[in-house]
Parts: structure tokens; C-alpha cells; sequence
């Protein structure tokens, strides 16, 4: 069977799906796989390292000729009508905001495998891509916000003065938020933390963060994942945080529900009310953002309340793609071990008895196995539906008037 290694084409992506490790490991599976030229090249890896792996560099991937193909990011509605029937994908998916996409590998007849569909069970932990990659992102963040912080984060004592380490808030104690408060707690910062969760306090304090209690904790949803707050209770979760962030010298988000759009846990009122140069991380930027008016990619400027300076609000994007190596390597190995638990002398047929395989399959055979897209999918269909109803109907009375 051919497995076919994506390069990836969206601005910024600087990850790949395999690096010349797991095409060892995929190659010892019996498959022949396909590394289209310059797939590794942004991670370090270049077609020569590939090649002694045991790969075959071609110049582009022949989809139509591919049995299994390997992605890191959403694939185009056209990439996915280009593959054959009954191929393979396995990658990141994004389905509740790639509707398009699993409408065309639905109707290509395409098996996918959505890696953030991936059950949260001990015996999946070497495929779970999300949380492999909050890793590199909990991580990162912590950088970006040091070096914009004007001044240390951690405790001088100098011949010249005491220097207090900065304080830095950490909203969202999940992988990502875990790593963020270990990464600062490592430079010398004084680390708070809070979550909606109320197991997470230990994981917080594992990590030498002090958990801030709020009256406002909600039981977890499956697997493992916050569940999102109501209006008013989260009304009243940013009002309990804004003394916590106003204290702050950094503040970092890392708050996401899974399928839907990051919850609003700081308002511009709370971040005007912190001290000039003061600096605000927003890791949730891409899925709708933790802090309001946070944009993607940019740095903003927003003036404190008193008039006496700025606080720099940060919105990350492609935060794993800035650390391709690592971050590859990770998730390299995420794909390689979901593939060989399908994967049977040369062969990938996957075995839907299992409930790993069952649990990521996005779509196979024609149908949207994923229950929740399935029902986003329908609620679209209806829509635009309607939408052509309404618009014959007013044609329709249009051509009696005269």
C-alpha cells in the first residue's frame, strides 16, 4: 500500500506529518511511503534524511494513486475529492469548522481519522495529537510572553536592589496550561493558576503554581475536557478573576472546549486595569479567544485604565509550527502509531471493533461517523434548505406582479 506524506501548504504550517524516525517505522509496517519533496524541510529534516530512511521522495503526491495519506492540518475540499475511494486519511481534521471538507471526504467515499477524535484512554495516550502538541504550545507561550515582559521573571537580589520575580497568571489547566505554569515556575516567576475544574487543583500545585479557588467550579465533561460555563456563571467567573489579573505582570489563557468556540474569561475592562507593560498571552486566539479583542497572529497596544501606559495583548497562532522539530517529532509519532494500530501484514484496514479506531473515525464508506459533525452537517443541509425555499418563494410571488 502507498502512504503518501503531505507538505504542507498553509502559511505558517511549518510541521510535517512524518519525520525520517516514523517512516522507519512505517516502512517496517510493509508500506511504501511517498514524501513529496520539501515536506520536512522547514523541521530539519531534508529529502536526503528522508530517503535513507527508506522513503521515496516524489516531486508532488499523486492522490488518486494513494491508499493512505498523512496530513497535519485540515485538509481542502479539493484535496479531498482528489483521493480515491476507500483511502485512508489520518491527520488533525477540525471538523466542527471544516464542514466542507467532511462533506467531500464523505462523498469521495473516504475513510479519515480526525486525531482530535482520538479517545482520551490510557492505551491511546501515544496518538493523542492535542495533547502532544498543547506540549510545545503551553511551552512556547511562556517564551513569547518573557520576551515582551520589560523586565525579569525571576527573584534578583543584587548589590544595587532586590528584584521581585514577576507574577504570572495562568488561566486554563489542561496540557497547555500545565506546561505554561511548569515553563514559568522554571524561570522564576511567581505562578497562580485557575481552572473551572476542581481536580485540577492538584495538577496545579504538582506544577508549583498556587491554584486560585473560584466559587465557580463545574464538574469536568468526558474525558477529561472543562465543560463550558452558563452566561452568568461566566459573568461571574471573569468579575471573581479581575482582581487576580490586575495583580498580574503576565497573564496567560490556554482555555478551549473541544468542537466549540474558546470560552471569554477576560474582558477589555480587566486587561485595562493592569500595570503598564504588563503583557497578556491569549493561546485561544485561533478558536475564538480567551480575552476579548485578542486577533490571531498580532500583537495590540491596549492603554491602561489610568492613561499611564500599555499592556501588550499577545493572540498566538500556529504556536506548535513555531517549534517545528520537536513539535514534528511529537506528532509524527502520534501518526505513525495510530496507522500501525490499523496496519496488518502490509496492509491498513482499520478495525472499527476497537474503540480507539472507532472513536477518531471522522467518515468511512460514504457516511459521517462522527456523531456530533454528522448532526452539524444536517443543521447546514437544513439551512441552506430553507434558504432556497424562502428565495423560490419570493420569485415565485414576484412573477404575479406586474
Amino acid at each position: 500500500m502507498k502512504l503518501g506524506i503531505a507538505r504542507e501548504r498553509l502559511d505558517g504550517e511549518r510541521r510535517v506529518a512524518a519525520t525520517p524516525e516514523t517512516v522507519k517505522q512505517l516502512a517496517g509496517l510493509g508500506l511504501e511511503v511517498l514524501v513529496e519533496s520539501g515536506a520536512g524541510t522547514a523541521a530539519g529534516h531534508s529529502d536526503e534524511d528522508y530517503r535513507q530512511a527508506g522513503a521515496l521522495i516524489v516531486p508532488a503526491l499523486d492522490l488518486a494513486a494513494l491508499n493512505v495519506y498523512a496530513h497535519v492540518r485540515p485538509l481542502e475540499p479539493t484535496t479531498a475529492a482528489a483521493l480515491r475511494r476507500g483511502a485512508v486519511t489520518v491527520g488533525l481534521a477540525s471538523p466542527s469548522s471544516e464542514l466542507p471538507t467532511v462533506r467531500a471526504l464523505a462523498e469521495a467515499g473516504v475513510t479519515s481519522f480526525a486525531l482530535e477524535l482520538v479517545p482520551r484512554i490510557s492505551r491511546a495516550q501515544s496518538m493523542d495529537a492535542l495533547t502532544s502538541q498543547a506540549l510545545v504550545a503551553g511551552y512556547r507561550c511562556v517564551l513569547e510572553a518573557a520576551m515582551r515582559l520589560p523586565r525579569f521573571f525571576p527573584l534578583y537580589m543584587t548589590a544595587a536592589g532586590t528584584i521581585p520575580p514577576a507574577r504570572v497568571l495562568v488561566l486554563g489547566a489542561g496540557v497547555a496550561g500545565l506546561q505554561a505554569i511548569g515553563t514559568a515556575k522554571r524561570l522564576g516567576a511567581r505562578v497562580s493558576a485557575n481552572d473551572i475544574r476542581p481536580a485540577s487543583a492538584d495538577e496545579v500545585a504538582s506544577m508549583g503554581g498556587t491554584f486560585i479557588k473560584l466559587d465557580v467550579e463545574t464538574a469536568e465533561a468526558s474525558g477529561g475536557y472543562a465543560r463550558e460555563l452558563s452566561a452568568d456563571r461566566g459573568a461571574l467567573q471573569r468579575e471573581l478573576l479581575a482582581p487576580h489579573v490586575a495583580q498580574a505582570d503576565v497573564l496567560i489563557t490556554t482555555a478551549s472546549v473541544p468542537g466549540r468556540r474558546a470560552p471569554l474569561l477576560v474582558s477589555r475592562e480587566m486587561v485595562q486595569h493592569m500595570r503598564p507593560g504588563s503583557v497578556v498571552v491569549d493561546l485561544a486566539a485561533e478558536s475564538g479567544g480567551n480575552v476579548e479583542g485578542s486577533v490571531p497572529g498580532l500583537d495590540l497596544e491596549i492603554p491602561t485604565a489610568d492613561g499611564q501606559g500599555m499592556v501588550t495583548l499577545v493572540g498566538m497562532k500556529d504556536v506548535a509550527s513555531a517549534m517545528p522539530a520537536d513539535a514534528s517529532r511529537l506528532y509524527a509519532k502520534n501518526v505513525a502509531n495510530f496507522i500501525a494500530l490499523m496496519a496488518a501484514e502490509g496492509q491498513v484496514v482499520p478495525d472499527f471493533g476497537d474503540e480507539v479506531v472507532a472513536g477518531a473515525c471522522l467518515t468511512h464508506d460514504g457516511e459521517v461517523r462522527h456523531g456530533p459533525t454528522a448532526a452539524a452537517l444536517a443543521a447546514l443541509s437544513a439551512e441552506a434548505a430553507e434558504s432556497v425555499g424562502s428565495a423560490g418563494s419570493v420569485s415565485s410571488a414576484n412573477e404575479g406582479v406586474s
